[in-house]
């Protein structure tokens, strides 16, 4: 009967504690609506597909409903000779469609991030107008729409990277620190040698030899990436593997497992949390530079490195440059100030209404 009181006991001493770092993550203002800010864009960002698109998002024809976003329609399902998919910018389709008296509701941006605009009336890159609001690349392709699906790819890849490498850290973090002796020797020894290995290098020449991919560039960076949490990890169970609850686990005969990873980790993980959005913030950072060193993923990817290297390589049209550069310092700006703000609520010496950054 003791354990269930002890658990609820413990219940009773987290929540006011996870109150304390919520006010404390509020009072720090700049941080707090940085995640707003940031959380809104990247919602935004995951229905790209109905904000900037080629395909409608809805039509009618016949009196029946399509809905081109979702799924491919064969240009014969409205009346056309070809079995390809229709393409809905052709104004024979679109008179196809109009002349049953249909109609489509279209995206904010009639265009998707690998649509090439033949309309244009100048040769590409197209500066900034009402059809193409940050103009085109050099492919004639819509910036907007290429901004809107880099940013989702840039923070996708950066969230997956931190997921994966923070679970190989925080796991070789906790054997080091809680067995000790040889195991932490030899694993320590090992991360010194892994860490000291010219990472960025080492992606450009695997590039080299292996076209690239979403998931290819993520197990590979990943293999690098984890070594950042496990010094944190490490530290956290070391200082907590002499402590009196533990030797008590370890007494009443737990599994170390269990002591290790019910117990011990989530202390740890206060520390390891603090440093989450600046990891992230790192992989969004790797990315780009190897998309802009053309190391990254695939070439026509709605990329931020890809534009930025576009706009290097078109000084005669800035838009290109800045608009990248822009989405990149927003992005980058938000990470700093939401880790920022986490670690004023992590930090067990400020309180509500103490530290708060304006």
């Amino acid at each position: 009967m003791s354990a269930p009181r002890n658990d609820k006991i413990m219940f009773w001493r987290v929540t006011p504690l996870n109150a304390r770092r919520w006010s404390n993550f509020k009072a720090n203002r700049r941080g707090y609506w940085s995640l707003w800010i940031f959380g809104i864009l990247f919602g935004l960002s995951l229905f790209a597909e109905f904000i900037a698109n080629d395909r409608p998002i809805i039509l009618e024809y016949n009196g029946s409903i399509y809905m081109p976003v979702f799924k491919d329609y064969p240009e014969t399902e409205f009346g056309g000779f070809f079995e390809t998919p229709a393409d809905y910018r052709d104004p024979y389709v679109k008179e196809l469609i109009t002349e049953s008296g249909g109609w489509m509701v279209w995206p904010l941006f009639p265009y998707a991030a690998d649509t090439i605009n033949r309309e244009i009336p100048v040769p590409a890159p197209a500066p900034p107008s009402l059809d193409n609001p940050l103009g085109t690349d050099d492919q004639a392709r819509d910036v907007a729409a290429r901004v809107i699906y880099g940013f989702r790819i840039s923070v996708l890849f950066g969230l997956a990277l931190t997921f994966f490498a923070t679970i190989i850290g925080v796991w070789a973090g906790a054997v080091q620190g809680y067995f000790g002796g040889r195991t932490d020797l030899y694993m320590q020894r090992f991360v010194e040698v892994w860490s000291g290995l010219p990472e960025l290098f080492l992606l450009i020449i695997l590039s080299s030899i292996v076209t690239p991919n979403f998931w290819w560039l993520l197990g590979i960076m990943v293999l690098f990436r984890w070594v950042a949490l496990v010094d944190v990890v490490r530290a956290e169970f070391l200082r907590a593997r002499n402590f009196d609850y533990v030797r008590a686990a370890r007494a009443l005969g737990l599994k170390d497992r269990n002591i290790m990873f019910k117990h011990v980790l989530p202390n740890a993980m206060v520390a390891t949390i603090t440093f989450l959005p600046f990891i992230l913030n790192g992989s969004i950072a790797t990315l780009t530079s190897l998309d802009f060193l053309g190391f990254g993923l695939p070439p026509g990817s709605a990329s931020l490195g890809e534009l930025l290297k576009q706009g290097k390589n078109n000084l005669q049209a800035p838009w290109l440059g800045i608009s990248a550069f822009l989405t990149i310092a927003i992005m980058l700006s938000l990470l700093i100030f939401i880790g920022e703000a986490v670690r004023d609520a992590f930090d067990p010496r400020k309180t509500f209404g103490n530290g708060g950054k304006g």
